[in-house]
């Protein structure tokens, strides 16, 4: 009888217990690898997409615009599509920002006795912040998923592999319309929420709190200049074409089906938010750098 006859029944040969071993350690290699893949590198290619992606609809945009090729039948269909989406869930969103805004200022201008600036407070916040940002979030959230969910649907429904097929270009008959209609909205949006944000700060200080009215508006005429509209504008139009790429980039790289178009619809709207969160930061340091206020 030999050495390997007298093992106990059922125990595994000696060269298998190494093999189990390798097997172990290339699982954990193949998963790290795959880790990085899907995670790290994606975000770099993704980033990578929408990059290139902006540059080629911002040079298309223009050479359409002076050529005469623009899309302007399905830039006024998207626009109208838009502003059907968000205008009432912006005013719905900019009401209570705006009634929360004039409550939190009057208390504190009570504890330091400054009653009078309220208005200016408010329309300070609601102009230099609360406008560009609540219509950011509106257009990321509404307009953004309505973007990335029409062009997922399209490139399952193999829509977009036919019109390259035809010589037609998905850019400038699909993506440079809605980058111009996103930018649009956003500017018409950000102005709704100023005004609607202001009006509502100023109902609610005159008959819930019992401010002057003529108190109100004349502080925040005062403090509130040209400039912080202006910003506001830009603002917007950097939001607007932000939630266009995005949106178009992830609809455009959908795959996998109806559960596909979720998760692209998904992707949009939360990178969208964080793109502009930190791009809201950013604009605003900036601003107050280089253009540095002594006032309220």
């Amino acid at each position: 009888m030999t050495i390997q006859d007298e093992r106990p029944a059922g125990e595994p040969p000696a060269e298998e217990a190494p093999k189990k071993s390798s097997d172990g350690v290339k699982a954990i290699e193949d998963w790290s690898t795959g880790w990085v893949k899907r995670h790290p590198m994606a975000s770099i290619e993704t980033v990578g997409d929408q990059f290139v992606l902006g540059v080629r609809t911002i040079q298309y945009f223009f050479v359409d615009l002076f050529t005469g090729k623009f899309q302007w039948q399905e830039f006024v269909r998207q626009g109208a599509f838009m502003a059907g989406t968000s205008v009432l869930p912006t005013i719905l969103v900019a009401l209570p920002i705006g009634v929360t805004l004039s409550v939190q200022f009057a208390l504190l201008a009570g504890q330091v006795g400054a009653t009078s600036l309220a208005g200016a407070a408010s329309g300070l916040v609601v102009i230099r912040q609360a406008a560009s940002l609540v219509s950011a979030v509106l257009m990321a959230s509404a307009v953004g998923s309505a973007i990335t969910a029409d062009l997922g649907s399209r490139k399952m429904r193999e829509e977009i592999d036919a019109m390259e097929v035809m010589g037609v270009s998905v850019l400038r008959r699909l993506v440079v319309p809605r980058f111009a209609a996103s930018i649009m909205i956003a500017i018409a949006l950000t102005g709704v929420v100023c005004f609607v944000g202001f009006l509502a700060s100023y109902l609610f200080n005159v008959y819930f709190q019992n401010g002057a009215p003529g108190s109100f508006v004349s502080t925040f005429a005062a403090f509130t200049k040209t400039d912080d509209m202006v910003v506001a504008m830009i603002k917007a139009v950097i939001y607007g074409a932000i939630v266009a790429i995005i949106a178009c980039q992830k609809g455009l790289s959908t795959k996998g089906g109806p559960t596909g178009v979720a998760n692209s619809v998904n992707a949009a709207v939360v990178e969208s938010i964080l793109v502009l969160m930190v791009v809201n930061v950013a604009i605003s340091q900036l601003y107050i750098m280089m253009f540095p206020r002594t006032g309220l």
